[in-house]
């Protein structure tokens, strides 16, 4: 029997949604504040997925000012495809509010927003047998929509609001049969998480709960797997159904600390008596019977393309000007914006940590007087870094209210390659955090490590918030050129 690995979307991809068009699925997570915003991914099975773009691409889309923090932004999304177009709904918390943007093919391009009129966060989209659109928006409340021009017809209406648990939330709306569904995420999105059910004739109600709530939850468990919920259901080709979910895998001692963020889970649905049961997410499920495996991404980028991969984010925004890949063809030039990784502004390009176990290194020519490294980055006020100066290389924290210099070594003048080693902790001791994150530099003259350090000061549960690791490129003086940026697993992982 086939077998597949969870997350089956691992690294910082949480709220996932998904929908089907024919025998494909398409997928789309929150961004907060990384431009560009809502990764969007491709898969013909549900367990091999493959990014294809991001939804929120280009400036007119998605301009998030300065002052959104790190965990503001773009918050959960909605993917559906109703009568030939894609829809995705979403809101930008402190950047305007709810919008919907649609297209033809899911590779875009896009449209521009489309301003909903509705208070919260978390809209959902589905459409009655009338034609009639309906958004669903956490708290819980429902109303009648036009998609075409966000104009609301009719509401926001009460609906059923969870079984008492703090923060309803990510609610979806389903007609199946003869019944409306409606999923609801509850008790907050950390270790109380949970999904709860209950169902309608109309969307406007009554609303039934179901008896076996919650439907999922770990809350309270030792499962590997916590903090489960916000959960997206779909019905695969062949009639069976699936759930995508968010979870987290938290390491270390107590009380533990998880730094990859909330990533994407899949996990087999059953119908009993008119409801969905769940069981628990474990890291192995029975496969779907759809199969169909894909190439792995190449560790290397060698920035030879016309564009920047879509795993490449930014904070806030990525201007033109402050990144080129014709200046140097081979190479990815970056020009600073700003002189701090402290503060919103500056330059950096990044990806998501995606395995506990992991290495990322990069070939970088600095620019005369600059200022450039690698980081390691929760938000502003969390990350860790490699970067080379006036000749030096030197490993900067900053930690809270703590900015610190803690190691340094003399580098030749040319190219340096700098590298960061992520091991996850071991057996867990008391004080352990989960994982350790060591930087060395490379050069002509050999390997030198620099500095080893406890992962647990950029992890959600100190730094807080919704995101994870970004492992990035910067520069916050002058220019630099990076020729290549490696990304691998390494060793046992149990991940894809």
């Amino acid at each position: 029997m086939l077998t597949y690995d969870n997350p089956v979307i691992p690294g910082f991809h949480p709220d996932p949604s998904v929908c089907r068009v024919g025998d494909d699925y398409y997928l789309v997570c929150s961004s907060f504040a990384y431009f560009p915003g809502l990764p969007l991914f491709h898969s013909r099975d549900l367990v091999h997925w493959r990014q294809i773009g991001n939804v929120l691409d280009r400036p007119g889309q998605l301009a998030l000012p300065d002052d959104v923090p790190a965990s503001g932004g773009v918050y959960a999304p909605t993917i559906r495809h109703h009568e030939g177009l894609f829809h995705v709904v979403t809101t930008a918390v402190g950047a305007g509010g709810t919008f919907l943007v649609t297209a033809e093919r899911p590779e875009g391009p896009w449209s521009d927003p489309v301003w909903i009129d509705l208070p919260g966060i978390d809209p959902d989209l589905a459409w009655d047998e009338e034609g009639r659109c309906w958004c669903a928006m956490a708290g819980v409340t429902v109303a009648r929509i036009d998609p075409r021009t966000g104009k609301v017809l009719e509401g926001p209406l009460p609906m059923w609001s969870g079984t008492g648990y703090k923060d309803p939330e990510a609610p979806h709306l389903y007609r199946i049969g003869d019944w409306w569904y409606l999923l609801l995420a509850e008790g907050g999105t950390a270790l109380g998480h949970g999904v709860a059910a209950a169902r309608a004739r109309s969307p406007r109600g009554p609303w039934e709960p179901a008896p076996g709530n919650p439907l999922l939850s770990h809350r309270g468990t030792g499962l590997p797997v916590q903090s489960t919920g916000h959960a997206d259901l779909v019905q695969a080709a062949d009639g069976g159904w699936w759930m995508v979910l968010l979870g987290t895998r938290p390491r270390g001692y107590f009380p533990e600390f998880h730094v990859l963020g909330r990533e994407t889970f899949l996990v087999p649905v059953e119908w009993a008596d008119g409801w969905p049961r769940v069981g628990p997410v474990r890291e192995r499920h029975p496969a779907p019977a759809a199969w169909a495996p894909r190439r792995p991404t190449p560790v290397r980028d060698d920035f030879t393309d016309r564009a920047l991969a879509p795993h490449w984010v930014s904070p806030h925004r990525r201007p033109d000007g402050c990144w080129s890949l014709d200046e140097q063809p081979g190479r990815l030039t970056l020009t600073a914006t700003g002189d701090s990784l402290d503060r919103p502004g500056h330059t950096l390009v990044g990806r998501r940590q995606q395995h506990h176990d992991c290495r990322a290194a990069v070939l970088m020519e600095p620019g005369p007087s600059s200022r450039a490294g690698l980081s390691v980055r929760l938000d502003e006020a969390h990350h860790y870094d490699l970067e080379v100066a006036g000749g030096v290389a030197a490993v900067v924290l900053r930690i809270g209210p703590v900015r610190q210099r803690i190691a340094e070594h003399p580098v030749p003048a040319g190219p340096v390659t700098l590298a960061v080693d992520i091991r996850a902790t071991g057996q867990p001791a008391p004080l352990t955090g989960p994982d350790t994150v060591a930087f060395s530099v490379e050069t002509s003259e050999g390997s030198v490590r620099l500095a080893e350090l406890d992962g647990r000061y950029v992890s959600t549960e100190v730094a807080g918030g919704f995101t994870g690791r970004v492992l990035g490129m910067y520069v916050t003086q002058g220019r630099a050129a990076f020729d290549w940026f490696d990304y691998e697993p390494i060793g046992s992982c149990t991940t894809p």
